[in-house]
């Protein structure tokens, strides 16, 4: 268990999942919280990561840093997703072992699991075929970084654990209008199109694809109590266990907005993977479960997009 006073570095604290994580960590009593901007630390460079740990030498560390986007992001610039992604997660977990870190929490993505992996998706499904095409750099890149962890707990005796989300939302997302995912790149359009009076809004696909949702303050709490709670080399699955199809989200972000336009589909865009749900058996079998309910997400998410000053950003 991480004493309330003990000295934890959550890398990636600006992003909707490291936000997440500090508020959770402050509302559970932990005090002696470290964090840096990109500005003041670039974590894709080795040398200022390794002094960054030489001098402040974290207890526990929270990698929730990461490059992100949506399928046109991650389709666009596969090399910079992989670079990226690989050189800030070895250079973190390689400095926090080499400075004795009494435990580390990597953050993955669903997006690690077979394209065609079995339904829902066990943690024990990893490399077993391959990989979606859309996000395969960004799935190498995390599970290299799911891989040093167990590797370096095989090697050296570490405590290093992973958990792996499905997709996320809610305070802090980006609403970006091509390099957002799913949910958040709705709620911006339903919102706009809701402002300019437009008689209908064209989706992506054919909205039959199905997709599971965890609001991001939910898995910050898992993150916590995995941190304190479990040990082990296999991942462990971030999720609700609840799917609904693409067409049901839009129909439900267009209903919370209260956008009552048509909604069309783009027949000719790729629908991404037919269907992603994680078997959360692990985490049930801890005793953890999700909180916040898909329609009061959404409600939160939006309020915190009509309050969010990056939203107006082209």
């Amino acid at each position: 268990m991480m004493e309330k006073n003990a000295k934890i570095y959550v890398a990636g604290h600006r992003g909707m999942v490291g936000s997440a994580i500090i508020r959770e960590l402050e509302r559970q009593g932990y005090t002696n919280i470290i964090t840096r901007t990109h500005a003041q630390l670039d974590l894709c460079r080795q040398e200022a990561v390794e002094k960054f740990f030489e001098e402040e030498k974290p207890e526990y560390v929270f990698l929730a840093a990461a490059k992100v986007g949506g399928i046109v992001a991650n389709q666009d610039a596969l090399a910079d997703f992989m670079y990226d992604n690989m050189i800030l997660e070895m250079n973190v977990i390689h400095a926090a072992w080499k400075n004795g870190c009494k435990k580390l929490e990597f953050l993955g993505s669903s997006c690690i699991y077979p394209r065609m992996a079995s339904q829902p998706m066990k943690e024990s499904c990893l490399l077993t075929s391959e990989l979606e095409k859309t996000n395969e750099a960004y799935a190498l890149a995390k599970i290299s970084g799911l891989k040093y962890c167990e590797f370096l707990n095989r090697q050296y005796g570490t405590d290093y654990i992973s958990v792996m989300p499905t997709n996320l939302y809610g305070p802090n997302d980006n609403y970006h209008p091509t390099h957002s995912h799913v949910l958040p790149a709705l709620i911006r359009r339903f919102h706009e199109a809701k402002e300019q009076n437009l008689p209908s809004v064209t989706c992506w696909g054919d909205g039959s694809p199905l997709r599971e949702f965890l609001y991001v303050d939910d898995l910050a709490n898992l993150c916590v109590f995995l941190m304190n709670n479990y040990s082990g080399n296999e991942t462990v699955n971030a999720g609700t266990g609840k799917e609904l199809t693409i067409k049901e989200l839009t129909e439900l972000v267009a209903k919370v907005i209260g956008y009552t336009g048509e909604i069309l589909w783009d027949t000719d865009k790729p629908n991404g993977t037919p269907r992603k749900l994680l078997d959360v058996s692990k985490s049930a079998a801890m005793g953890w479960h999700y909180q916040t309910e898909l329609e009061d997400g959404i409600r939160l998410a939006y309020q915190d997009f009509l309050s969010n000053p990056m939203r107006a950003e082209r």
